[in-house]
């Protein structure tokens, strides 16, 4: 593909970076040790979220129609550049920005879309999303949540769980079986429930680094409008390959400006750490570590642009969205590794550029369970690209 921006394509980035260089709020400078100062985080986000919708800049990849720019891939490539350079705060309504808004757009009525795409641009209305089960994480067609028909509602029991800030949502996309004698992918539904609603309730789950960004959620006869279907009852599996092909479509380019910002800070942090009364850059197991490090991450930045060009010209998210899931989440994990050796008891310290180190070592376990394991990863790789055969 060709690296060099179209005129179009600079001028969206000069827009971009001069925007960011004048709104990008001072770094939050509390911490998440409290429920209070957790609260007190999610406003922070909140308001950066609602002045970058104010400034046009929340969903660019959404059709105009909606509220976004209709970028392309090359233009949303640009935009996670920019932002990860720009080191602005993430966006707090993440999940229905990239993965629920875009699943309504394709599946939704019309009065869904004008119900709820606006308030989710501006966070008046924050998202989670309900695949996860006790007996069905990766393997999400196994849920057992049910929902029963009883007039112009649906009844709903059963529990999700792993389901990233719904303690602070208002709205869940919720995988539901609404027929238990179709096959495993039949008899799913889809639906869009409001967790203010009598009979849901949470309870949030402490994490390795101290946070509790998960949470379990319980439904007890919990009443859903037919309304609120989304797509078409029965076939929910179809709603959810939609969501979950954008969740695993990350093009890559923000998450190697991050990883990139930590290799750097690394190697100067191996110049001025003494290890057995010598710079840890100057131990030769350290540097070939460091080294292979700078490698991998090339080979993933090479990739990712392979990704792109291929995503320009399908403009569908596919199956290939897993070989970058995969790289990147067992890259972090190594580079983690690496970065606790480089530092040794250094790096336990939380002191230590602001935590950097020790949040990311233990951030990094959940990287290859997140959005789908690696061995389920490969599954789709070798049965979907490759095409062997199915393992049963």
């Amino acid at each position: 593909m060709d690296l060099n921006l179209t005129p179009e394509e600079q001028q969206f980035s000069d827009e971009l970076r001069a925007w960011l260089k004048d709104n990008v709020p001072p770094p939050w400078e509390g911490s998440n040790d409290n429920e209070e100062e957790s609260h007190a985080y999610f406003n922070y986000l909140r308001d950066w979220q609602r002045k970058v919708f104010e400034g046009g800049w929340a969903a660019i990849s959404w059709p105009k129609a909606y509220g976004g720019r209709g970028a392309s891939v090359i233009q949303q490539a640009i935009f996670q550049e920019e932002w990860a350079r720009a080191n602005a705060p993430m966006l707090v309504n993440g999940l229905g920005l990239a993965l629920i808004g875009p699943t309504i757009i394709v599946h939704g009525t019309e009065e869904q879309r004008a119900r709820f795409l606006p308030r989710i641009l501006s966070a008046e209305e924050i998202w989670c999303q309900g695949f996860s089960e006790p007996n069905a994480g990766s393997d999400v067609a196994a849920l057992g949540t049910k929902a029963v028909l009883d007039g112009d509602h649906f009844v709903v029991n059963g529990q999700k769980i792993w389901t990233s800030i719904a303690h602070f949502s208002d709205w869940i996309l919720l995988l539901v079986r609404t027929d238990a004698n179709a096959a495993k992918h039949k008899g799913i539904t889809a639906l869009l429930v409001d967790m203010h609603s009598e009979g849901v309730s949470l309870r949030p789950l402490r994490q390795l680094t101290g946070e509790s960004g998960f949470n379990e959620v319980f439904f007890t006869n919990v009443r859903v409008p037919v309304s609120n279907v989304l797509g078409k009852i029965n076939e929910g599996w179809t709603t959810a390959i939609t969501t979950l092909m954008n969740e695993r479509a990350n093009l890559g380019t923000s998450i190697y400006v991050a990883y990139k910002r930590n290799l750097d800070a690394l190697l100067e942090r191996a110049k001025v750490t003494t290890r057995f009364s010598r710079p840890a850059a100057e131990d030769p197991v350290i540097r070939q570590k460091l080294a292979q490090a700078y490698l991998e991450l090339e080979i993933f930045r090479l990739n990712t642009y392979r990704s792109l060009s291929k995503l320009a010209k399908t403009k569908v998210p596919g199956p290939e969205g897993s070989i970058s899931k995969i790289f990147w989440s067992e890259f972090n994990q190594r580079f983690q590794q690496t970065a606790m050796e480089t530092l040794g008891p250094w790096g336990q310290l939380k002191e230590l550029d602001d935590n950097r180190w020790v949040y990311g070592y233990l951030r990094t376990r959940g990287n290859t369970i997140e959005a789908g394991t690696s061995e389920i990863q490969r599954n789709i790789l070798a049965e979907r690209v490759l095409g062997l055969p199915k393992s049963y």
